[in-house]
């Protein structure tokens, strides 16, 4: 990981590609933090760390110290599983990385220093996600993105390379794992799991700051220790931006739902609002990983392909709205996810292929891409207007033209957060 952090320590080139998805990355973890941090237990858990981590970032009320600030902030982000992904990596390099910057831009980080710790973070997660290949009954978040958090923490700490480094080794001798287990069990403590990665990265840069080290083979002896792993880690090297390939959600739930919910809208203004038969026809992985019914829990609804469908009927979105307590409790949408019948596409399966065909009362509609998908990347105005309906119940129009102004073209960053 050395020659990587060496590599990518400076940050994309100011005005590159790069620089720019950086940006966009940063402007789309903002609008899920903030549409997250609007649950009432996302609130709740910034008020509880604030009685043992008091500080000045003000979040959902809680004034809370920067690190602790990021971590809550990390848990908001991924809430309605709207964030971004990186296929390569399998999970989502950005989760604590992105949080760490967003803090440190909203307390007076200059823009170049938040854009390059930023992408520094994605770039040495990236790779760890790489190389971390978890266990059945294993989660991915809060693992391997410890690493990520730490470099970025550590950069803006004002460490150089030799500093950075000792930050991400530090993370690589007790990077944890955790279990799929609350998402089986329809709980959401899962959106936790993050939170620790911010927590443990900050803590690994002070400890860098203080010259503390690790072992450079600290992350091998835990892939084999912990996972089994005993081949050496493939992962990209020092020259390609990862981030470049990273995907932004034009929805909120697990991307499985998307196709099934881009159809949904599609059809929506031609069928009954309280139709007689409705039926989702889509690849097979899709129905193994999102097949939940009659979900009464968030977390839960986010995994079903059924809610999905009838959120975007009834909604015209699936965006935070369809996983709020008040969508979960609204009849209409209890009604129609019960109607939803599953099937599978076996044409789809056998050419591993995405999509979905919604059929409604004999209206179909076939959907075999979605924004994000890899030839189909988020614009920039995209970026922009999801970032509006995310943020803007929080921020406000003018809020929200502010906040794109901080983080697209260097405008003072002082009220990223309300």
């Amino acid at each position: 990981m050395q020659d990587v952090i060496g590599w990518a320590l400076p940050g994309p080139p100011a005005g590159s590609a790069t620089a720019r998805k950086a940006r966009l990355l940063l402007l789309d973890s903002l609008g899920c933090a903030l549409a997250g941090l609007r649950h009432p237990r996302v609130a709740a858990f910034a008020r509880a760390m604030q009685a043992a981590f008091p500080g000045d970032v003000t979040l959902a009320g809680a004034r809370l110290a920067p690190g602790v600030a990021a971590a809550v902030l990390s848990t908001a982000t991924c809430w309605d599983e709207a964030n971004e992904g990186l296929a390569i990596a399998h999970g989502r390099p950005a989760l604590p990385v992105a949080p760490l910057a967003l803090v440190a831009r909203a307390r007076g980080a200059s823009a170049h220093d938040t854009v390059a710790a930023f992408a520094l973070g994605y770039e040495v997660a990236a790779r760890a996600g790489e190389a971390w290949r978890i266990k059945p009954g294993m989660h991915v978040d809060g693992s391997w993105h410890g690493l990520g958090a730490a470099a970025c923490a550590a950069r803006l700490a004002g460490l150089g390379a030799g500093g950075v480094a000792r930050a991400v080794r530090l993370v690589a001798c007790q990077v944890p794992f955790s279990l799929y287990a609350p998402i089986a069990a329809g709980m959401d403590g899962r959106n936790s799991y993050p939170a620790h990665a911010a927590l443990l990265g900050s803590m690994a840069a002070a400890a860098a700051v203080a010259g503390m080290d690790a072992p450079e083979d600290g992350f091998a002896q835990a892939r084999r220790i912990a996972l089994g792993h005993d081949e050496q880690a493939v992962t990209t090297g020092p020259g390609t931006w990862l981030l470049e390939h990273a995907y932004l959600k034009p929805f909120a739930g697990v991307r499985h739902a998307h196709y099934a919910a881009a159809a949904a809208i599609a059809l929506r203004d031609r069928v009954s609002a309280t139709p007689q038969r409705v039926v989702l026809s889509t690849y097979a992985e899709a129905l193994r990983y999102a097949g939940n019914r009659a979900p009464r829990a968030a977390i839960a609804a986010q995994f079903s392909l059924s809610w999905a469908v009838a959120a975007a009927l009834v909604q015209g979105d699936l965006g935070p709205a369809a996983y709020t307590d008040a969508a979960l409790d609204d009849p209409r949408l209890r009604a129609l996810e019960v109607k939803v019948e599953l099937v599978e596409d076996s044409a789809l399966t056998a050419i591993g292929k995405r999509g979905a065909t919604l059929t409604v009362d004999g209206e179909s509609e076939t959907v075999t891409g979605v924004t994000g998908d890899p030839d189909r990347p988020m614009t920039e105005a995209e970026a922009i207007a999801k970032f509006a309906r995310f943020a803007g119940p929080t921020l406000g129009e003018a809020g929200v033209a502010r906040a794109v102004a901080a983080l697209l073209h260097d405008a003072p960053a002082e009220s990223l957060f309300a």
